[in-house]
């Protein structure tokens, strides 16, 4: 429990005020043995060694320690490569020359000042902590994605009081949604990028951005116009973002890559549950108490979670680990040479390459033809999951006759078909995926990822066509639930089908697929409540599930030449892998 408390928000403060008395490092106790090859010759001045600042891997003459003894006492000079632990010397090769009785000696692959893991059991290694705490830390990120997520849907409640209390249409109350859900699609273009900064890492950003989140909950719930309800709703939405867009990349930091879809899929089942959630726990207190009662709710949730991560949720980026590793040594030893791999790395990436990174390259992936069909495909999917959020109205309140608070409450058959769907997809995971990667050696195309996601499409029009066909006052409420629940195997299934996908096909470039695709499908998902009210009633339920059903089947369609043809278009790609 220390180390996780330690390595929080909370715990980094008090072990940097207090000099490490506090919750301190293994480098940081009394006990700590300094490596040898990290203490400056007492004949070397800094002056003679240099800042280090080239490039990894390039050795320099500036950056060969003087005097430098291996194991051996063979005196191999000791030069600067990319290396990620913190090693003993070790000859690569030194062979007898028998026939002259000479040794022949080469240069040792080892950087005296490069610090990295100590060994291959490194307990600060985030890939080396125990079960249970990679598993606390999971649903932390699970619990920080929850608090946010939530915010979108439990503001639908509030919207008849809103209509009530400012004399406003319902799309224009409607607006309040639309603006978070554009907004964290947004946000995270700009602020995800914060937290491969070496310098940051994941946790400032978590924690910092989860601040200004609840903080500017406060002028949403005592606001007196409707104008500042919507600028902070729009403010929330930008500053949540980081805990939506990169939660899975805090996962892939601790768990080892057979493991991870496991963990990504609860991740993701947390992601869903925010929404469904919402209505449901805000729709009595709107009855009750007034619009303003689900915003109070919403600072609540977030509020604790503010509090509990960041006193319990412990950094994960290792390059930030390390280079705190690398900041404390520095201090230890007074050797300014002292540097970690990220520290290296830094001088020759500019600010202009890492804004591109962020901002352009997104959109120039997205012209990439199986990318194009991800964003699209995903945009419709996730749009047809917040109209969700107009239809239940419709049906359960005009037609079955549920009050503001009961109508929250089929929203609960989400939560228990997405239980069902994510154990299903872990045995898919276990005795299906498993077993192919097995027989092939790991060397497996991306496109098997996408065939879970090809058969759970047919549960999206299935979903919305018995929706739509069975809300009527002479057919019990439950069978429209039971349609609305299957949708979630068709959503959850299919996003995790396709993420994964353009995430094994375009490796190199993930950070930016995925930011461009949360951007694409968040713009489309956040224009789509503004109608559906409208849509519903003009083309009648019948007729406006029948058109989205439609739909559908035509992108199954552009689905299945994904999976038969995705091999051709990543081969044409110059930024897909091939293989």
């Amino acid at each position: 429990m220390k180390d996780i408390i330690r390595d929080s928000t909370i715990g980094q403060i008090i072990n940097r005020v207090s000099g490490g008395r506090y919750l301190p490092y293994s480098d940081q106790r009394s006990n700590y043995s300094i490596p040898s090859h990290f203490i400056l010759p007492p004949s070397t001045s800094k002056e003679e060694i240099g800042p280090i600042d080239d490039k990894p891997g390039i050795p320099s003459p500036e950056l060969i320690t003087h005097d430098a003894k291996s194991p051996s006492g063979s005196g191999e000079s000791l030069t600067r490569i990319n290396t990620p632990r913190i090693n003993t010397p070790m000859a690569e090769g030194s062979q007898n020359d028998h026939e002259n009785g000479a040794v022949k000696n080469e240069p040792l692959s080892f950087d005296p000042y490069l610090v990295g893991w100590n060994d291959d059991d490194d307990p600060d290694n985030p890939r080396n902590w125990s079960f249970s705490k990679r598993a606390f830390t999971t649903f932390c990120i699970s619990f920080l994605t929850f608090s946010v997520y939530v915010g979108s849907a439990i503001y639908t409640p509030a919207i008849p009081g809103l209509m009530e209390a400012y004399d406003i249409s319902l799309v224009k109350a409607t607006l309040g949604l639309t603006l978070y859900i554009l907004a964290y699609g947004t946000g995270a273009m700009f602020l995800s990028p914060l937290q491969e900064l070496p310098i940051l890492g994941r946790n400032p950003v978590y924690i910092g951005t989860l601040f200004i989140f609840v903080l500017f909950q406060l002028p949403i719930a005592i606001a007196k116009n409707f104008s500042t309800i919507l600028a902070f709703r729009f403010l929330t939405g930008f500053f949540g973002s980081p805990a939506l867009a990169t939660g899975g990349a805090s996962l892939g930091d601790i768990w080892p890559i057979h493991q991870l879809a496991y963990v990504i899929g609860l991740w993701a089942l947390g992601g869903v549950a925010g929404p469904i959630v919402g209505p449901v726990i805000g729709g009595f207190p709107a009855q009750a108490n007034g619009w303003r009662w689900p915003i109070y709710e919403l600072i609540w949730i977030s509020g604790f979670a503010l509090v509990f991560l960041a006193l319990f949720l412990p950094e994960t980026y290792e390059p930030t680990i390390l280079l705190r590793r690398a900041e404390r040594l520095r201090k230890l030893t007074g050797n300014p040479n002292l540097r970690s791999q990220s520290e290296i790395d830094a001088a020759s990436t500019t600010a202009s390459d890492r804004l591109y990174e962020a901002l352009v390259r997104p959109f120039i992936l997205a012209a990439e033809p199986a990318l194009l069909f991800a964003n699209i495909y995903l945009a419709f999917v996730y749009a047809v999951f917040y109209l969700w959020f107009e239809a239940f109205p419709l049906v359960f309140t005009d037609i079955y006759h549920f009050n503001l608070g009961l109508s929250g409450l089929p929203f609960v058959s989400f939560l228990i078909s997405g239980i069902v769907t994510y154990t299903a997809y872990c045995l898919y995971q276990k005795y299906h995926i498993a077993s192919r990667y097995a027989k092939a050696g790991g060397a497996v195309a991306p496109e098997i990822r996408l065939e879970i996601g090809l058969v759970a499409s047919l549960f999206i029009p299935t979903s919305v066509l018995v929706f739509g066909f069975t809300s009527k006052s002479d057919i019990h409420w439950i069978v429209p639930i039971i349609g609305a629940a299957l949708y979630i195997p068709g959503i959850y299934l299919t996003f995790q089908s396709i993420l994964m996908y353009i995430t094994m096909a375009y490796p190199s470039h993930a950070a930016s697929v995925l930011a461009g695709n949360n951007l694409f499908r968040s713009a489309i998902a956040s224009v789509f409540p503004l109608f559906g009210h409208a849509f519903f009633t003009n083309l009648g339920l019948r007729g406006g599930s029948g058109l989205l059903a439609g739909i559908s089947f035509v992108l199954m369609a552009m689905f299945f030449l994904l999976c038969k043809f995705g091999h051709v278009a990543r081969a044409r790609s110059r930024f897909a892998h091939s293989g």
